[in-house]
């Protein structure tokens, strides 16, 4: 295994990128998965109440770890910089740093279950069979909240060294043991949705131990234990900016998706449905870049530690490359078989006809999508996370402004032009803001 603090070996070449990249792709295949077995598996009960608790809750709980993805991304700017700048000491350190948050942010959780809890059921109210349910599965689950965070920091810091294989292999060891002790718990053993909830709960610890393992080399380093070095102000204040600007950023990424699939609403379920069918190959293609966004960030990072601009730019070149392949691929497919996508996703007529009306806008998307999405990995690793922060601020307000002004007379076509017009806008913003990147990066 390589030293945790050399800068990644090799020439900037197509087959790095892709060696970081397709595993991410195959982690990433394996998500949706597990929320299939594990509705399977309830539905084996033969009532309705435990699917729509363990979805629920599974919702509640992911919503929450949501606010703790920063620590992902900025983990990855960060670790990458350090490592091109050859500095093993601060590597391992921040190591241990994110250790301590994902626990520390986990502990919290657990003492403030009840509130929390109330709070998520409050503005998601169920009959009060599947709200006790619901709460049975939370209160399982929410023990094993410190790995479930830490697990974030974890994939950043192997992102960072572009050991995404490793991050696959944790990835199939969490969903594998998952799926697995869920159909043993609830088919086997009877434990209904109790026995979902410990399922995860051990596929949560043993997948924080098992990252530790693919982490140990940071722990030959004297510094994983400098407590000095790891609790400097300086850094923690820069890390703290760091990881603010990108919540404040992925929140309103998140009032932007929402406020679409709310303003939907409006126009009827069937337009509602449509949307929620079409959305879904906007965020397969997201899923499908995740990859080469993650290149993105670990190269960028590296060359930005570096201080090595060329390389920089290099980087952000190859990666984009692929990254625009992959959403002109999903475009043309969208275009030539989205009919057929749609007739897979729903039987209902009505929805049917109305995805296909608004599929061109999809396709657009995606096309329009691919800038912005590859420029957030190209500025997290470079951890410009205040140019994303503003970016993303002034990309919402011209979505708020065009979905003002076109959707009182265009309905719903107007609703998916101020989508495609944020993604644009975030695009469009972020790429003014790349020649100071680059000036940043040193010669």
């Amino acid at each position: 295994m390589a030293d945790i603090a050399a800068a990644a070996p090799g020439p900037l070449t197509h087959a790095r990128v892709l060696r970081i990249a397709l595993p991410v792709v195959i982690s990433n295949a394996t998500i949706p998965l597990l929320g299939v077995v594990d509705t399977a598996v309830v539905g084996q009960l033969g009532d309705p109440a435990p699917i729509g608790a363990v979805g629920l809750g599974a919702v509640i709980l992911t919503s929450i770890y949501w606010a703790f993805g920063f620590l992902r991304m900025g983990t990855v700017g960060l670790a990458a910089q350090a490592i091109g700048a050859g500095d093993r000491a601060e590597v391992a350190a921040l190591l241990t740093r994110v250790l301590l948050i994902g626990g520390g942010a986990g502990l919290a959780l657990m003492l403030l279950q009840m509130p929390i809890f109330a709070l998520a059921l409050w503005l998601s109210p169920a009959s009060a069979e599947v709200e006790s349910l619901v709460r049975a599965y939370l209160q399982v689950r929410i023990f094993s909240a410190p790995a479930a965070i830490a697990i974030y920091g974890i994939t950043g810091w192997l992102i960072a060294q572009e050991r995404t294989g490793a991050v696959l292999v944790l990835q199939l060891w969490q969903n594998g043991l998952n799926i697995a002790l869920s159909i043993w718990f609830v088919m086997g053993l009877d434990l209904g949705v109790e026995g979902v909830a410990l399922a995860t709960f051990l596929a949560e610890w043993t997948g924080l131990a098992l990252g530790l393992w693919l982490c140990r080399r940071a722990f030959l380093v004297p510094a994983w234990r400098d407590w000095a070095r790891i609790f400097d102000r300086t850094v923690l204040w820069h890390m703290a900016a760091v990881n603010t600007d990108i919540l404040i950023r992925s929140v309103l990424l998140l009032f932007g998706f929402s406020s679409f699939l709310f303003v939907g609403a409006d126009f009827g379920d069937v337009n509602l449905a449509a949307n929620q069918v079409l959305i879904q190959f906007v965020f397969v293609t997201s899923y499908g870049m995740d990859g080469f966004a993650f290149a993105a960030e670990a190269l960028v990072g590296n060359a930005m530690g570096a201080r090595a601009r060329d390389r920089l730019r290099r980087a952000a070149l190859l990666t984009s490359f692929w990254g625009l392949a992959v959403c002109a691929a999903m475009a043309a497919l969208l275009a030539l078989g989205g009919g057929l996508f749609i007739d897979l996703m729903t039987t209902a007529e009505g929805v049917r006809a109305a995805a296909r009306e608004f599929l061109p806008w999809v396709v657009g998307a995606v096309l329009v999508g691919w800038a912005s999405w590859m420029l957030d990995g190209i500025f997290i690793g470079a951890t410009r996370t205040r140019d994303m922060r503003n970016m993303m601020a002034l990309s919402f307000v011209g979505y708020v402004a065009v979905a003002l002004a076109l959707v009182p007379d265009f309905g719903n076509h107007g609703l998916w032009a101020a989508l495609v017009t944020f993604f644009a806008l975030r695009g469009v913003t972020l790429a003014l803001r790349y020649p100071a990147l680059e000036r940043a990066a040193g010669v």
